[in-house]
């Protein structure tokens, strides 16, 4: 007679598992990961422990736990990320969007708002640069009801991606899609009210300590920032001011001890005027906003 496994039994065993492997939060991979496979949510299996898995559920469960174990990011397994109170999806084409990245998205659309005069911006118009799964400018789409965006990626399969984003989101009639390296592709478009980016910002020699969830699996070209991460930022502070209309901003992610190097950066562009650096809950440094004069 087959082994019956319960959700309560196979929750434990998993994450028992998930722990010989090194995985940093096995109870809640394993909680995520059973919730994808059983089309569930969370708080379903916390009231349904005695309830068994059929061998359907089993065999698939089986195939992530594989994948996790070889440090698969969870969101690369169920193909969803949650940011920003939305469920994006998301492919090894894209980075996964992180947490620390709202905040980016926060500060932007208030900044937009008051230059729009309202919270929907009413005829303004961003770009975002590395655009990935869109979670950057779908979300500030999502919310500001009127506002339009260009955005730029290198890769057609993280732009594919972001278009399957903003139709779920349906937001495609406000958005435009460039494939390119990162500025290139705004030539002849104008002047935008703001340039958003959370571009590759870790040095070289920083990205073999990275987790394995990392460096292995997401893509390289959206983590490497060269030498001293801050090869895209030398590019957007120097050529980004060309494409911002006069009293707009560019408002960029950084990682730890950049806002230094970026405000001096600032400093040696005289179309630059007020700059603000905007921390996280943790009193970290992580985005600056450069208005154009």
């Amino acid at each position: 007679m087959a082994e019956i496994w319960t959700i309560g039994k196979i929750l434990k065993w998993t994450e028992e598992y998930f722990q010989k492997y090194n995985i940093e939060n096995p109870r809640l991979d394993a909680e995520v990961l059973l919730g994808y496979v059983m089309n569930k949510e969370r708080i379903f299996l916390y009231v349904h422990f005695d309830q068994p898995l059929d061998s359907e559920e089993l065999a698939k469960f089986k195939e992530c736990i594989k994948k996790r174990a070889m440090k698969m990011p969870v969101a690369y397994i169920t193909g969803v990320r949650e940011f920003m109170g939305l469920d994006f999806k998301v492919t090894e084409a894209t980075l996964i969007p992180r947490p620390d990245t709202e905040i980016l998205v926060e500060t932007a659309m208030e900044r937009l708002g008051k230059i729009a005069g309202n919270e929907t911006g009413t005829g303004k118009c961003f770009a975002d640069l590395g655009t990935g799964s869109g979670a950057i400018c779908l979300s500030i789409l999502n919310y500001m009801k009127e506002i339009e965006a260009v955005t730029v990626d290198i890769s057609p399969k993280a732009i594919a991606v972001a278009k399957e984003n903003a139709e779920k989101f349906a937001v495609s009639d406000r958005i435009e899609f460039l494939e390119g390296d990162f500025l290139k592709p705004l030539e002849n478009k104008g002047k935008f009210t703001a340039i958003l980016s959370n571009p590759p910002y870790i040095p070289k020699q920083d990205i073999l300590g990275l987790e394995s969830d990392v460096k292995d699996f997401e893509p390289m070209g959206a983590l490497d920032g060269g030498i001293d991460g801050l090869d895209f930022y030398r590019q957007l502070l120097v050529k980004s001011a060309n494409y911002i209309e006069d009293g707009g901003f560019l408002a960029i992610e950084i990682g730890i001890n950049q806002s230094q190097a970026i405000l001096e950066m600032a400093k040696r562009n005289l179309m630059w005027g007020k700059v603000e650096v905007i921390k996280d809950l943790a009193g970290i440094d992580r985005c600056v906003v450069l208005w154009k004069k």
